[in-house]
């Protein structure tokens, strides 16, 4: 039982063993294939023919990745060419793919030039100090980092204080302050024009019904002239009587009728006998 168990114990580490060494060699043929990629890119390049040897590079990197001399070399294409974003981004896919300090270095050395270019003076300090800390020997990197301290330090010197940051901000406030001020004030004048308007109509209003010496007018005139309309509106018109012609005349016919009764019943009363005691 023990010596079966041996058995499948090695068999089973043989397998293991082979399929390691397929694997490694499957992964050696995957990186040699890229870096026949990255050779054919440099040939181009080096006849300055970009899109051949973009389109290797590219190739190099579908292939393997993980590799960061086909990045770090297509970076180094596109900051020749002026795609300073596209050579950043490519040095920084280099450095994360990066296996030891020399391609650390290097990378992160590019990226302080590509950012110098991109006059980020701050950020270049940074990328400078990280490729010395990967090669603190490199004097190239260490003038670059002199330089990119420098040029931080005029950025900083260059921009506002806080100080006149805050009085800007204050003067702007202050201008939108009297700018709403000046609209309150307008409004005010206009709303105020308008009552001064309103005021002095009703005061001519009110002068008008006053003599010159301030006192109010007598409307007798007035009311004269408006009896003397009613008047005329009275005045019977050509052939036909007034109403008070016509009252005045049923007064003096009543009268007459009335004196007339009068006579007659004294005639009667005079024409009557008088009976008396005596005999005929």
């Amino acid at each position: 039982m023990k010596k079966t168990l041996s058995y499948i114990l090695f068999f089973f580490t043989i397998a293991l063993i082979a399929q390691d060494k397929n694997e490694e060699k499957a992964l050696q043929k995957q990186t040699n294939k890229a870096l026949s990629y990255v050779a054919e890119a440099n040939d181009y390049a080096k006849s300055d023919d970009f899109v051949n040897a973009e389109m290797e590079y590219r190739k190099a990197l579908s292939t393997k990745p993980s590799q960061s001399v086909g990045a770090y070399n297509l970076a180094y294409q596109y900051y020749q060419k002026g795609s300073l974003d596209e050579a950043l981004y490519r040095n920084q896919q280099a450095v994360k793919n990066a296996t030891d300090k020399v391609e650390k270095h290097r990378a992160f050395h590019n990226i302080g030039n590509i950012l110098m270019k991109k006059e980020k003076c701050k950020e270049a300090v940074e990328a400078y100090k990280n490729a010395l800390r990967n090669n603190p020997k490199d004097d190239e990197t260490r003038y670059n980092l002199g330089l990119a301290k420098d040029c931080a330090k005029n950025q900083q010197d260059d921009e506002p204080q806080e100080d006149d940051k805050d009085g800007e901000n204050n003067r702007d406030k202050d201008e939108n302050q009297n700018e709403d001020q000046k609209e309150n004030n307008e409004k005010q004048q206009e709303d105020q024009d308008q009552k001064d308007q309103k005021d002095q109509g009703d005061q001519d209003k009110k002068e008008g019904d006053q003599d010159q010496d301030g006192n109010p007018k007598d409307n007798k005139d007035q009311d004269q002239k408006e009896g003397d309309q009613d008047n005329k509106q009275q005045q019977p018109q050509q052939g036909q009587l007034s109403p008070q012609q016509i009252k005045n005349l049923l007064e003096a016919m009543n009268n007459q009728e009335q004196k007339v009764q009068e006579k007659i019943n004294a005639q009667k009363v005079k024409g009557a006998k008088v009976q008396t005691d005596k005999d005929w």
